[in-house]
C-alpha cells in the first residue's frame, strides 16, 4: 500500500514532456476561466464555455489517451463535444 500512495504522489514527476504542458495549459485555463468569471459582460459565459471545451479535449486526448483510440471515438466525443456547446448556446442566446 506504501508503493501505491508513494507512486501516485509521484506521478507528476515521471510524466512525460507533453503531458506537463498540457497540465499546465489547464491550470491557466482554469485559472483565466475563474478570473474573467467575474466581469459581467454578456460573452463571458461563451468564452468560458470555450475554455471548458479546449479543457475537455485536452484532458480526452492526452491523458485519457484518445489519441491513439478508434477513429470512431474520436468522431463520438467531438460530436457530443459540438452538440453540448450547441445546446449551450441555444440556452444563452435565449
Amino acid at each position: 500500500m506504501v508503493v501505491i500512495i508513494s507512486n501516485h504522489l509521484f506521478n507528476i514527476l515521471i510524466m512525460e514532456r507533453k503531458s506537463i504542458i498540457t497540465w499546465i495549459i489547464l491550470l491557466i485555463l482554469t485559472i483565466v476561466s475563474g478570473i474573467i468569471s467575474i466581469q459581467s459582460y454578456t460573452f463571458i459565459p461563451i468564452i468560458i464555455l470555450l475554455f471548458a471545451s479546449f479543457k475537455f479535449l485536452g484532458v480526452a486526448f492526452d491523458f485519457m489517451e484518445l489519441k491513439k483510440a478508434n477513429t470512431f471515438w474520436k468522431v463520438i466525443l467531438i460530436s457530443f463535444l459540438v452538440l453540448f456547446n450547441s445546446v449551450i448556446m441555444i440556452l444563452l442566446i435565449n
